[in-house]
């Protein structure tokens, strides 16, 4: 990757989050294109440019990625509500890094090479980690549900679809793990997730909630092992 691209990545990163306190957020949010804090912090970013690359004959690419983050920010405060603020947070980050590719391409001439994502052994690797996210979930649910030890209304409480996202992110660990050859991380993980869970059935003192818990959690590890498994041959 080209040195002018990480500086500018760099730049953001510090900028957005590092130098941006929550007070100035919230003054954006509120008072959107009349903020102060809003050009402040456009201005923030234009001096870190001039700050990584150590000149300021960089005031062009400066001056673009400057307005393009203001064009952004101003955007995100106009259409940002309660409900879609999670949402626009990672759509605003998206455009922030595009629009730093496209300063860059047109300044620096640069080009990513995407030729890996023309590869079999690429989209193996991506199907393999989508299977291992919603569908085993669905999978798994449809399995066990026979055996759910209480009805919707009865169950206990928790954070909302919490278990659905622990089970993802342990099988993509699990899955990282085994294709760089780390497999005692795997069996830490598996020894760290039954310490968490020993203490949350010695209270419950349910037999089937103990029961159901190992199925999941037997069934969640099984199937990440055989996919990685799989995958890895399939690779070779």
């Amino acid at each position: 990757m080209d040195i002018y691209l990480i500086k500018l990545i760099l730049a953001h990163l510090i900028g957005d989050f590092f130098l941006q306190p929550n007070s100035w957020v919230k003054d954006k949010e509120i008072k959107k294109i009349k903020s102060g804090k809003l050009y402040l912090h456009v201005l923030v970013h234009i001096i870190l440019i001039f700050f990584v690359f150590f000149s300021f004959g960089v005031w062009k690419t400066a001056l673009f990625v400057g307005i393009l983050h203001l064009i952004i920010d101003v955007l995100k405060s106009i259409f940002q509500t309660k409900k879609n603020a999670r949402i626009l947070f990672f759509a605003d980050q998206i455009l922030h890094l595009c629009s730093i590719v496209l300063v860059w391409h047109l300044i620096y001439k640069g080009n990513l090479d995407i030729s890996y994502f023309h590869k079999i052994k690429t989209w193996i690797l991506i199907s393999g980690a989508v299977f291992l996210t919603m569908p085993t979930s669905i999978i798994m649910r449809v399995i066990i549900a026979k055996w759910l030890p209480y009805s919707d209304s009865e169950s206990p409480q928790s954070l909302q679809n919490a278990g659905k996202y622990i089970g993802i992110l342990e099988r993509l660990l699990i899955f990282i793990f085994m294709l760089t050859n780390h497999f005692e991380a795997v069996g830490f993980l598996i020894a760290a997730k039954s310490v968490f869970r020993f203490g949350d059935l010695k209270d419950a003192h349910d037999l089937k909630l103990t029961e159901y818990v190992l199925i999941g959690t037997l069934l969640s590890f099984g199937i990440a092992i055989v996919a990685s498994f799989t995958v890895m041959e399939l690779l070779k």
